[in-house]
């Protein structure tokens, strides 16, 4: 395994940056691809969510891996690499594998303990899969990451040590004030369809706003929330659709905002913001959860205007009280991290086993076709009795020393063994490559549709 991760996130680069090295969904295609195109990598996925982008790779090499990522990272957000270079991480091997679990337990998230990475861990495997990009270890990989997630979410209090984004969001906008008083009778309009607007929606709709209006570039996806959000086993709550030309209007009867499109540009100026809020009564409530903005961040000098941010969530988040829940996560990390370690280098070396195997089976087929070269007056029983009898000398003549060379190899340092099994038995290197081709064959189509 030489799993390498270069990336940036929340913690590593301002916002500015963060927001400036977005990657939309037909960029992180061609990332991955080109990637592959590269020459020290042989697999590989991205995981690029509001407040990180991070570009996972199975690399021959270490140093060229590096360089090569971030070249590539630099040339696909748009940001150039002299400039990136700062913010940029880079994980590798078992320590690769602890950041991505930590990731997925919400230990490195902007919110401690939010839920929402899972689903986003999970879209990146499946594009991953989808682009024939992830193979073997990247399978392996994101689907144990999604398990150390929930065993995390299901074995702990961490769900306590913060909330999802759109959560503390809305608290950071309620202040002082219980969310739910302070969302009552309001009227709340929803910018984007998405999965995080959908989640605003849904926890505004809890929060018992009066009338949701949802918004969305693509009318019937922003109608099929609002059907959803209205029905008796949704919310109940009063809900409709507006076309991305309303937002305008919309906003003058709105008392809360919530965006987070995959715009490029502004959503809502600060001009449009201004507009609306001349001549009423009642603050505004702005929440912008996109990345890049969608608000411009000029609307929180409006008077009776409050803008909550990415950027200031950021801010909020690293004065939220520590949870006592995350040392017990961290240990499950920890585990969780030495059995996949030990998983994969027994792996590593189940290929020579099976050509050893193979082998071995092969000399008594051989053995045997003399013998009866030698006798060919054995009948059918003591024919398939004598085969029987080498066979059971052959296996238990190696079950021993192949049992214990997988044991040696899951540990710490045991990547020689197969060199050692392969040298000792004279193995053909290229048998060994071709259980190995097998085996990833194997794992690409039971990894298909599992996400």
């Amino acid at each position: 395994m030489s799993l390498l991760v270069v990336g940036l996130s929340h913690r590593s680069a301002p916002v500015s940056i963060l927001e400036r090295a977005s990657l939309p969904a037909d960029t992180q295609a061609k990332l991955l691809q080109d990637t592959l195109a590269a020459e020290p990598a042989a697999e590989a996925t991205v995981l690029a969510t509001c407040n990180r982008i991070e570009l996972y790779a199975d690399v021959d090499k270490f140093h060229a891996g590096v360089a090569e990522l971030s070249t590539l990272l630099a040339q696909h957000s748009g940001v150039g690499l002299d400039e990136l270079t700062p913010y940029l991480y880079v994980h590798y091997e078992d320590r690769a594998v602890h950041h991505l679990f930590s990731v997925a337990c919400g230990l490195d998230s902007m919110v401690v303990g939010e839920g929402q990475i899972l689903g986003q861990i999970k879209d990146t495997l499946a594009l991953g899969q989808e682009l024939h990009t992830a193979g073997r270890l990247l399978n392996d990989l994101f689907q144990q990451a999604l398990r150390v997630g929930k065993r995390a979410h299901s074995e702990t209090g961490i769900d306590r040590a913060g909330q999802s984004l759109v959560t503390f969001g809305l608290e950071q906008l309620a202040q002082d004030t219980d969310v739910e008083t302070w969302a009552k009778g309001k009227r709340a309009l929803v910018i984007g369809a998405g999965s995080m607007s959908s989640l605003a929606a849904a926890t505004l709709a809890r929060s018992g706003v009066s009338e949701i209006v949802i918004a969305n570039r693509t009318l019937t996806r922003a109608e099929r929330l609002a059907q959803i959000l209205g029905e008796a086993g949704g919310t109940g709550v009063a809900a409709r659709a507006a076309e991305m030309v309303a937002v305008g209007d919309e906003l003058t009867r709105a008392d809360i905002v919530v965006s987070c499109t995959g715009a490029t540009g502004l959503v809502l100026t600060g001009d449009a913001v201004e507009d609306a809020t001349r001549g009423r009564r009642t603050p505004l409530f702005l929440l912008d959860l996109a990345m890049p903005r969608d608000i411009d961040a000029a609307a929180h000098r409006i008077p009776g205007v409050r803008l909550v941010d990415i950027e200031s969530l950021a801010e909020a988040s690293a004065d939220a009280p520590m949870a006592a829940d995350r040392d017990q996560v961290r240990g499950i990390v920890s585990d969780e991290v030495a059995a996949f370690g030990a998983a994969q280098r027994a792996a590593h070396i189940t290929p020579t086993v099976v050509a050893l195997r193979t082998m071995a089976a092969e000399v008594v087929a051989g053995e045997v076709a003399r013998l009866e070269g030698r006798l060919p007056g054995l009948d059918d029983k003591q024919r398939a009795e004598i085969t029987q009898t080498v066979r059971r000398v052959v296996d238990k003549l190696l079950h021993a020393p192949t049992v214990r060379v997988k044991q040696l190899a899951s540990e710490p340092g045991g990547a020689g063994y197969a060199d050692a099994l392969r040298t000792l038995f004279d193995l053909d290197p290229e048998t060994v490559a071709a259980v190995s081709r097998a085996d990833l064959n194997d794992a690409d189509v039971k990894n298909r549709g599992r996400v």
